[in-house]
C-alpha cells in the first residue's frame, strides 16, 4: 500500500540522454528438439522513453500501470493522480513518441478522478479499448472509464462490496462459457474484475457492465490458504481469471477462477518461493500461461503452465547471463501462445538489498523473453547506461525511508503488432545516472526519483509472429514497413533513451 498521496507539483528534472549498445543474446534454459526457429532468436533490443518533463507527477510516478490499446494503437501511463497517453509513431527509426495528459476529472467526466489516493491502478482492455482508472479510497476505490483514450471519462462505483483496504487491482476480458453468470448486461462484451486485498483475505468482483458497476465481492482465499497481499488479475483468452499471490504456505500461487469470479481455487507453484514481491502471470493466445516471480533468494524466475496452474513445468531462473543476484517488481506480458516477457528491476550485486546504509548495488531494467513457450529465455538490459537505482530498495511497505520511491511495482503490456512496452518508475536521474555516490535512502533527491518512463522494443522479434516479417496488419492498424529480420528488425540498439 502506497503512503496517501495528495496531488503535488512535479519535481523538475533536466533528463540524462544516454545511447547505448549491449551483447544479451545469451539463452538460459534447455531447448527441444523440433522447437520453432523463433527459438535462438537474439534479445529483443529496447529502447526508453522518459515522459515530458512538463507533466504533472512526472517524477511521482512509483508504482505506475501501462496498458496499450489495439484500437487506438494508443499507450495509456498511469502515474499517481495523473494518466498519460502515448502514441508512438514507428514510420521513423527509433520510434517516435508523443505524450499528453488525459487525466480524468470533473471537467472531463470524472468528478472522484485527481484528487486524492491511497493506491493508482490502471488497466486497459486490448480488444475493446476501454481504459480504467482506479484510485484507491480504502473501502473501495474512486474509478472512471473511457472509450477515446481519456479524452472524455465515465464514472464508475468503483469495484464490489464487501472491498479490500489495500493493493486493487482491475483486470478484464472474456466472460467464461463454462461459469455462472457468463453474459454481459449490456453491449460491451467482456468480464471486468476489481480485485483489493484485507489482510486476512482477498476480495474480487466481477462487474457485466463494462466496469459501471460491479457485483458482490467474492472471498477468494483465507489466511489459511495465502497471505493477503496480491498481485494484478489477468483474465486468459477462455475466460479463466488468474490473481498471483506470493505467499501461499510457502510457495507461491495462481488463485484461479473459471467461472466468472464465482468461485477461486489457490494452485501452488511447485519450486517457488515466498517473497517480498508480487508475483505476475501473462496469458498466451492459447492459453499458455507464464508466472513470473522473485524467490527468497531475491533471484527472478518464471514458471509455465498448460492447464490454468492445475500443473507446472520449466521453472527456471532468469537473468543469468547477467548474473542477477537480487531482484523486484516482476511484471508479466504474453502475445502469441509461445511467446511472452518478464520485465524486472534487478542487480548483480548479492546481500541484503533492503539494507539503507550498506547496500551499494546498481540496478537496471531488464526484460527477459520466449519464444518457444518457455523452454528457453533470454534477457535484455534495457537501461545499459542508466540506472534506474542506485544503493537499496525497500520493499517493506510504509515503514520504508527514501528508497520506497519506487514503492511496490512496475507494469508490462504489448501493442497490436507486438512491441514490448514496459512502464516503470526511474529512480536515477540527473547526475545521479554518472556519479556512483549518489544513492537512494538517505541520498539526494536525484538518487531518490520516481521519474515516469517507459521502455519498449525496438529490435528483434516482437510477440506477435504474424509481424515477424513486416507485411501483417492488425485490425485498425497500419501496415508495417520493415523487412529482413522482423517487424522490429530495423534498430540494432539495446538501451537507447530518447525523448
Amino acid at each position: 500500500m502506497a503512503s496517501t498521496r495528495l496531488r503535488r507539483l512535479s519535481v523538475p528534472a533536466a533528463l540524462v540522454l544516454a545511447l547505448g549498445t549491449v551483447t544479451s543474446a545469451a539463452v538460459i534454459g534447455g531447448a527441444e528438439s523440433g522447437a520453432s526457429a523463433a527459438t535462438t532468436a537474439s534479445a529483443p533490443g529496447f529502447t526508453t522513453y522518459p515522459a515530458p518533463a512538463s507533466l504533472t507527477d512526472v517524477n511521482n510516478a512509483g508504482e505506475p500501470s501501462i496498458g496499450s490499446s489495439w484500437k487506438s494503437g494508443a499507450t495509456m501511463y498511469q502515474a499517481s493522480l495523473s494518466t498519460y497517453k502515448a502514441v508512438f509513431d514507428d514510420s521513423v527509426s527509433p520510434a517516435t513518441v508523443s505524450w499528453s495528459d488525459v487525466s480524468a476529472n470533473l471537467s472531463n467526466g470524472c468528478p472522484l478522478g485527481s484528487t486524492i489516493s491511497l493506491d493508482p491502478i490502471l488497466f486497459t482492455d486490448h480488444t475493446t479499448g476501454r481504459t480504467f482508472e482506479s484510485q484507491l479510497t480504502g473501502l473501495d476505490s474512486a474509478t472512471c472509464w473511457t472509450d477515446d483514450d481519456g479524452a472524455t471519462w465515465n464514472p464508475s462505483t468503483g469495484g464490489g462490496i464487501p472491498s479490500g483496504v489495500d493493493h486493487q487491482t482491475v483486470g478484464g476480458g472474456p466472460f467464461s462459457a463454462a461459469g455462472i453468470g457468463g453474459l454481459p448486461l449490456t453491449g460491451y462484451p467482456d468480464a471486468v474484475y476489481y480485485c483489493s486485498q484485507d489482510i486476512a483475505t482477498a476480495f474480487c468482483a466481477v462487474s457485466r457492465d463494462g466496469g459501471t458497476t460491479f457485483g458482490v465481492g467474492v472471498p477468494t482465499y483465507s489466511l489459511l490458504d495465502c497471505g493477503g497481499l496480491h498481485g494484478h488479475v489477468k483474465v486468459a483468452p477462455d475466460g479463466t481469471a488468474y490473481l498471483p499471490n506470493k505467499g501461499c504456505n510457502g510457495t507461491q500461487a495462481a488463485v484461479v477462477s473459471t467461472d466468472n469470479g464465482t468461485t477461486w481455487k489457490v494452485r501452488p507453484v511447485p519450486g517457488t518461493t515466498e517473497s517480498d514481491a508480487d508475483p505476475s502471470i501473462a496469458v498466451g493466445a492459447h492459453g499458455t500461461t507464464y508466472f513470473g516471480y522473485v524467490g527468497a533468494d531475491g533471484k527472478p524466475g518464471v514458471a509455465v503452465s498448460h492447464d490454468q496452474g492445475a500443473t507446472w513445468t520449466d521453472n527456471q531462473e532468469l537473468g543469468g547471463e547477467f548474473g542477477i543476484q537480487n531482484a523486484v517488481f516482476p511484471a508479466a506480458v504474453a502475445g502469441d501462445d509461445d511467446r511472452a516477457a518478464v520485465a524486472f528491476i534487478g542487480t548483480p550485486t548479492g546481500g541484503n538489498y533492503q539494507d539503507t546504509a550498506g547496500f551499494k548495488g546498481v540496478w537496471h531494467l531488464y526484460v527477459s523473453t520466449t519464444y518457444d513457450g518457455g523452454k528457453t529465455w533470454q534477457t535484455t538490459d534495457t537501461t545499459p547506461n542508466d540506472p534506474v537505482q542506485r544503493g537499496s530498495i525497500c520493499t517493506g511497505g510504509t515503514t520504508c525511508g527514501g528508497d520506497r520511491n519506487l514503492l511496490d511495482f512496475i507494469d508490462a503490456t504489448v501493442d497490436r503488432t507486438g512491441h514490448i512496452e514496459v512502464g516503470y518508475a526511474d529512480g536515477c536521474i540527473d547526475a545521479c545516472v554518472t556519479d556512483p555516490t549518489h544513492t537512494s535512502g538517505a541520498g539526494p533527491a536525484d538518487a531518490q526519483a520516481a521519474y515516469a518512463t517507459i521502455a519498449r522494443s525496438s529490435s528483434g522479434l516482437g510477440l506477435f509472429a504474424a509481424y515477424d516479417g513486416g507485411t501483417a496488419t492488425a485490425t485498425g492498424a497500419p501496415t508495417a514497413t520493415t523487412s529482413g529480420t522482423g517487424l522490429l528488425g530495423r534498430l540494432p540498439l539495446v538501451g537507447t533513451r530518447t525523448r
